[in-house]
């Protein structure tokens, strides 16, 4: 399913889009249970976007098979019942990023959820990073 973000729709949001920092993280999630993680997802995501990140995804494994070398299977070292979890969220710039999740982070709303015995993820096998985009192309562009 495609989702139409604003930054698709509107011509004025297009700079902002390819000139943005994206943050992403990967993360193994057993697959029963799916719901609990769409909940935790759905409050994280409105609260970074209430600090101020553009755009906010949390997606699922569809397609992904397990490789020679490396994998998103491998990276997570997925088990037996678990699947791949891929979330990104858009922000201006880093500094910009920098600034909201220093919020986030002290946002009482998430406490529960960061502590690790109610994590619906195994956090040791989380990893994250920062990317700069550097080309952005979008429908009718």
């Amino acid at each position: 399913m495609l989702t139409l973000t604003r930054a698709m729709l509107d011509p004025s949001m297009y700079f902002l889009a390819v000139m943005a920092l994206i943050a992403s993280l990967m993360v193994s999630r057993a697959v029963v249970g799916p719901h609990e993680y769409r909940r935790m997802a759905r409050k994280a995501g409105k609260i970074w976007r209430e600090y101020g990140a553009l755009e906010y995804f949390e997606c699922i494994a569809d397609d992904v098979q397990p490789g020679k070398l490396t994998s998103f299977p491998q990276s997570v070292m997925l088990k037996p019942g678990e699947t791949v979890m891929f979330s990104w969220i858009v922000y201006k710039s880093r500094k910009q990023r920098d600034q909201v999740n220093a919020k986030v982070m002290k946002d009482p709303r998430l406490a529960p959820m960061m502590d690790p015995k109610n994590m619906p993820f195994d956090g040791k096998r989380m990893f994250w990073g920062g990317f700069e985009s550097i080309v952005g192309l979008a429908a009718g562009r």
